[in-house]
């Protein structure tokens, strides 16, 4: 099942909603399910299924396994039935072009992005590989707040001349946990998303000599989407991974080749530390899956598209200076 953030206009204003993919099509997930237990009857259908099934991602992942019910049997009911509107007036599905699809998770409880792939480290790095990148995953902390979605055109920052994407997948989590064993790590995984850990390379390469960060070289723009893919949905590390800049295809590469995988990452990063629905991990840069391992860089007025199977591509334009 691919889950959706998107933002519909309303005669109240507009709105954001969560969604199921169908075809070409968004079935909205709160409505869809109001109406069907309003066909079953149910009193109070509308209050129902905003608690179930809230309209926004994060407290829909709080939700749980519950909230993931509610959206397949509101996919199964909108698909079956005639019924276009329910009661209050809320549309049961929506073609693509009628919304704003959005970074599934528009606004994660925290963001964290890892570097597990050995290529792209001994890359990257142009030296021995330390013996402690191999003994844990090693991660930072990135900016929940500068999250952007499928289609939005990318801000460089003023103080970076050199672009860079960064062509990676993230996994996100569906429910609280702390101190999670590694056998049972996959289970508070809900699913994963494409994720360009946009890089701006001049910046970064100065701060890290001061022996912290990444920070103002990483922190301006977190690209998600478009889709969340539930993990019962995908092999995560069999999908295929490519990088287009302008249509030509600069990037290849699979998550098989994480050197710790998710369930690692998640037992490591929960050690003595609570993780929650909706925070984000991203896997790190595939091998050569980035311009600084290839030897050139996107240009600014470019258009970055990162595809994963199974869940999606994620586009986005670089502003023209």
């Amino acid at each position: 099942m691919k889950l959706a953030s998107f933002a519909v206009e309303t005669p109240t204003g507009r709105q954001r909603r969560v969604g199921v993919k169908v075809d070409d099509g968004l079935v909205d997930v709160t409505s869809a399910y109001a109406a069907r237990l309003a066909a079953e009857g149910v009193a109070a259908a509308d209050e129902l299924a905003r608690a179930t099934a809230p309209p926004e991602m994060v407290a829909f992942l709080e939700r749980g396994d519950r909230a993931l019910e509610a959206a397949r049997e509101a996919r199964e009911y909108a698909l079956s039935t005639d019924e276009h509107h329910h009661a209050d007036g809320g549309r049961l599905v929506f073609a693509l072009d009628e919304v704003d699809l959005l970074s599934p998770v528009p606004r994660p409880t925290s963001l964290r992005d890892c570097m597990v792939f050995e290529e792209h480290v001994q890359n990257s790095l142009g030296e021995e590989i330390p013996d402690v990148w191999y003994e844990r995953p090693i991660y930072y902390k990135g900016n929940p707040g500068s999250v952007v979605g499928p289609g939005d055109e990318v801000a460089w920052p003023a103080y970076s001349e050199t672009v860079d994407y960064e062509l990676e997948v993230a996994a996100v989590v569906g429910k609280e946990g702390r101190d999670i064993p590694v056998e049972a790590a996959d289970e508070y995984i809900v699913g994963y998303t494409v994720f360009d850990d946009f890089s701006a390379r001049d910046t970064q390469m100065a701060e890290m000599q001061g022996r912290l960060g990444p920070a103002k070289g990483k922190d301006f723009a977190n690209a998600l989407g478009p889709y969340l893919t539930t993990a019962d949905a995908i092999d995560i590390g069999e999908a295929g991974m490519t990088a287009t800049v302008d249509g030509e295809v600069w990037s290849e590469g699979t998550p098989g080749h994480m050197e710790h995988s998710f369930a690692d990452i998640v037992a490591y990063i929960s050690q003595s530390e609570t993780l929650y629905p909706g925070d984000v991990i991203g896997s790190g840069t595939v091998g050569e899956g980035c311009g600084l391992e290839l030897g050139q860089f996107p240009e600014f007025g470019d258009t970055v598209a990162l595809t994963v199977e199974g869940i999606g591509t994620l586009e986005n334009r670089i502003a023209p200076r």
